[in-house]
């Protein structure tokens, strides 16, 4: 009975084979999402073993941190580019989970205090029914699954759409994002260490008004990471 369900398996696969999210070849068994030669070969950071990494960099003097990284270099053409583009057009929540249980990989083996809390960067309601999913989530999720820390989907909120901030610049990034989210219960934030978590950052500017609503909140310590970084 093992072998004929593995040969059916291995029929619908190669009639409706699962591609590496990374490069489009054939996954091959034991492998998800993402191929075993993807996995070595993503631009990664390392800035979670280096405190003072550019990601850091970005919020000093904007925001008050604990500690703040991503995980991937985001560059055009390139298979984190890819990645991202498939978590968030090609209605893919598990490749963000995936992606996110990587990134929790990173975060274990990490220096210093582990957060209470994880909270995803919020999509708009209509926004997030469209897509069907919010990206961040499923990568906090997937962080969650490794650091075993709960995930919190209900204390932060985005009050309005802000459309894309592809083509503005940093100054316009940061007007467009003032006013955007607010906090429910902050009873049970008030004096935890929260992770915020983000899919990209490029300016910083929606992690820094998320980040600044959750301190004015009672958030004592406020940590970041994302997915990926666009130098």
């Amino acid at each position: 009975m093992h072998k004929l369900k593995q040969y059916s398996i291995d029929f619908f696969n190669l009639i409706f084979p699962d591609l590496c999210n990374a490069c489009g070849q054939q996954l091959y068994h034991g492998e998800q999402q993402i191929c075993t030669a993807c996995l070595y070969d993503l631009p990664y950071t390392d800035f979670h073993v280096y405190a003072e990494n550019a990601v850091a960099k970005l919020f000093y003097g904007r925001i008050r941190c604990q500690w703040a990284m991503a995980m991937l270099y985001f560059r055009k053409g390139t298979k984190a580019q890819r990645l991202v583009h498939q978590l968030k057009y090609r209605s893919q929540p598990d490749l963000g989970f995936r992606l996110g249980a990587l990134l929790g990989e990173k975060l274990a083996v990490q220096p210093g205090e582990k957060p209470d809390l994880i909270i995803p960067v919020p999509l708009h309601p209509k926004k997030e029914r469209s897509r069907g999913y919010n990206q961040s989530r499923m990568i906090a999720d997937g962080i969650s699954s490794v650091l075993h820390i709960p995930v919190g989907s209900t204390q932060l909120n985005r009050l309005r759409a802000t459309g894309t901030q592809t083509k503005r610049n940093r100054y316009d990034r940061y007007q467009n994002m003032q006013s955007v989210f607010s906090l429910a219960g902050t009873a049970e934030l008030r004096g935890k260490h929260v992770l915020l978590v983000d899919d990209v950052i490029t300016t910083g500017a929606t992690l820094e008004a998320c980040g600044q609503v959750l301190l004015e909140g009672g958030v004592a310590k406020l940590s970041i990471a994302a997915l990926a970084f666009a130098e």
